[in-house]
């Protein structure tokens, strides 16, 4: 019997501390280095080695600084703060691999539509089709603050400006150039026919682009669509819009009500749910026995940082866990932010007591995911046993210590995925898009928002 292929991305944001707090001072850890070129082409010529889909980088646009009212915290263990641009090595990774694609995160909320267009097309170019956008609508109201709002957007307000963003976006990706518009006849002294490139002429409630797309249409048009939403806006904006949907939960049972309300929503806006793919975000520590994988947990157990972990909750939550005794049971906290915990934490072992203190002990090392520990054949049983009870498609791998937890995965557990027939030993197709929906789908799907806008004879 042929078993599903597992899709593999490598999640990383350019900072210090992304889904790990404090283990930066590991001294294997390498992540000061984010700042470095080497680094990020290191670890795409990486990935593709271990024949990973994409190298997915996270993003977020203002500091964490709701726990006790300050950036101190964040600073202090680097937690998504000092970060930089994640759209600018992503051409000289593509330079140095030929397959990997690349995810990254932009947010519809601050960007301009227009302007963006071109930076993805570009990006789409100069990676011969291998670039993906992450579309966020920002929840930090430090971002906002800091550019140009007094406050955040309400959360159903950000999914209503996305609508739109994508709107022109898809516009100007599908509908302003017509395939043959590039002629490139030296006879005629015409390089681009001006028959077959057509204004937009969009005219909404926050956007007005009357022209043409600045760029020739790349090799997927519109790049490979990710999403991360799960609110009811953001279950439905994925259901409309996403091709790859990541999740973040801890337990596998909160992974399928995810997937299964996306793709609910995904059949509402008339699409084939099967053509939406879900990747758990998940952290997987491997050596060649479980003894020696759990001892090297315990090794990096020692540098997790309590209050990082807490600090990047409390953004998350948007809710200071600092003004609570971090040894008090949180069950007897009565607060909507706080229940949910309480509820999430409990699912996953009724039989402990949550504290905010063991809450950041747990999520220390692999914060937003389950966690994987064993030689090479635990950790391959333990993924396939949380794809088939999560219902998802695959898993954004984290790299705590890098480079040294991607290097673990690569070697010892890509193998052991392989001989399973669950991890390609050579890449099929060329585009990211022919990741996840298969060889031969370079554009979107006939059923996908975006094809409404094709012009006759666009499509490919």
């Amino acid at each position: 019997m042929t078993r599903e292929r597992i899709l593999l991305h490598g999640l990383r944001q350019s900072t210090v501390g992304h889904t790990a707090a404090g283990l930066w001072r590991h001294p294997d850890s390498q992540a000061h280095r984010y700042r470095e070129l080497s680094y990020w082409v290191e670890t795409a010529q990486l990935l593709e080695r271990g024949r990973f889909d994409a190298l997915f980088v996270a993003d977020a646009l203002g500091p964490l600084d709701t726990w006790q009212g300050s950036v101190d915290a964040a600073l202090r263990d680097g937690i998504q703060t000092p970060t930089d641009d994640p759209l600018l090595s992503i051409s000289a990774m593509a330079a140095a691999t030929e397959r990997l694609g690349f995810a990254v995160t932009v947010s519809s909320t601050y960007e301009r539509p227009y302007q963006f267009a071109r930076k993805l097309t570009t990006l789409d170019h100069l990676t011969d089709g291998r670039i993906g956008w992450n579309i966020v609508t920002s929840a930090l109201d430090s971002a906002a603050r800091n550019l140009g709002l007094d406050q955040q957007l309400p959360h159903d307000q950000r999914y209503l400006l996305a609508e739109e963003f994508m709107e022109v976006v898809y516009r100007l990706w599908e509908g302003s150039w017509e395939d043959d518009a590039v002629v490139r006849d030296a006879a005629a002294g015409v390089f681009a026919d001006p028959a077959r490139v057509h204004p937009i002429a969009h005219a909404g409630e926050h956007y007005r682009v009357p022209g043409i797309a600045l760029s020739e249409p790349s090799r997927q048009r519109t790049p490979t669509l990710y999403q991360a939403g799960t609110s009811r806006a953001g279950q439905a904006f994925a259901g409309k819009h996403a091709e790859g949907v990541f999740l973040s939960t801890y337990e596998p049972a909160g992974a399928r009500a995810l997937a299964d309300g996306v793709r609910a929503q995904a059949v509402a806006a008339g699409r084939d749910p099967s053509t939406l793919k879900f990747l758990s975000i998940a952290t997987v520590i491997v050596a060649p026995t479980d003894a020696e994988a759990r001892a090297k947990l315990a090794d990096y157990e020692q540098y997790a940082s309590v209050e990082g972990a807490l600090a990047r909750w409390s953004a998350l939550m948007q809710l200071d866990l600092s003004q609570l005794d971090l040894d008090a049971p949180l069950e007897h906290v009565e607060t909507d932010g706080i229940r949910g915990m309480v509820d999430l934490f409990t699912r996953i072992d009724a039989s402990r007591t949550w504290t905010p203190r063991e809450i950041a002990r747990f999520v220390g090392v692999g914060g937003g995911g389950p966690l994987f520990v064993g030689s090479p054949a635990t950790v391959a049983d333990g993924l396939e046993r949380w794809i088939e009870q999560a219902g998802v498609d695959g898993f954004n791998i984290a790299d705590p210590v890098p480079p040294v937890t991607f290097r673990d995965f690569v070697e010892l557990v890509v193998p052991e995925l392989q001989r399973r027939g669950r991890v390609w030993r050579e890449y099929d197709g060329e585009t990211l898009r022919e990741r996840l929906q298969g060889a031969g789908q370079e554009r979107v799907r006939d059923d996908h928002p975006a094809a409404a806008w094709r012009r006759a004879g666009t499509h490919a």
